[in-house]
């Protein structure tokens, strides 16, 4: 076994003390290495009674979901209710993420070439809904594929009037 990292925490809530110690390591005996993570768990009361202990040792790819459904099921059990699911799982992976003016560039050409908002959000790894936000910010009417927004009449010049609609 070797250790990658090992992180000790000791949280005071209420009237106990938790000490907390999640280690990273990997089972070098194995024919294939694999990464582990190892949760202990103490807790004391206020005059240092033990309240908690205990381990927990996990393959790293089930970790986030063992954390999660170890939290609901604690929250459902104590009658704290449901903690809502991290979105993390089914989000596209640019979501959330700043635009820049290639990119920016990008998506008007799509629009006006008449691609659909779930070709766009695809190609951009974005929801739908995050294309059809961004598209005013472009010039490009999210309402009509393919067309530009029109110039509001407080914005428009001579050569806006001169132009045929």
């Amino acid at each position: 076994m070797s250790i990658i990292e090992e992180r000790r925490t000791e949280v005071r809530a209420q009237e106990n003390t938790y000490q907390i110690v999640v280690s990273t390591r990997t089972d070098e005996d194995r024919v294939v290495p694999t990464p582990r993570v190892m949760i202990t768990l103490e807790a004391g009361g206020p005059g240092g009674e033990p309240v908690a202990e205990g381990s927990l040792d996990l393959d790293v790819a089930v970790a986030a979901t063992v954390a999660d459904l170890v939290a609901d099921e604690l929250l459902s059990a104590t009658g704290g209710g449901r903690v809502p699911r991290r979105r993390s799982a089914g989000r596209p992976a640019q979501q959330g993420r700043p635009w820049n003016e290639e990119m920016d560039a990008e998506l008007e050409n799509r629009w006006i070439a008449g691609e659909g908002v779930a070709e766009i959000a695809a190609y951009f790894e974005r929801t739908p809904g995050g294309i059809r936000a961004r598209l005013p910010r472009v010039g490009c009417d999210p309402e009509h594929p393919g067309c530009y927004l029109p110039v509001p009449p407080s914005r428009r010049t001579d050569l806006d009037a001169a132009e045929p609609s």
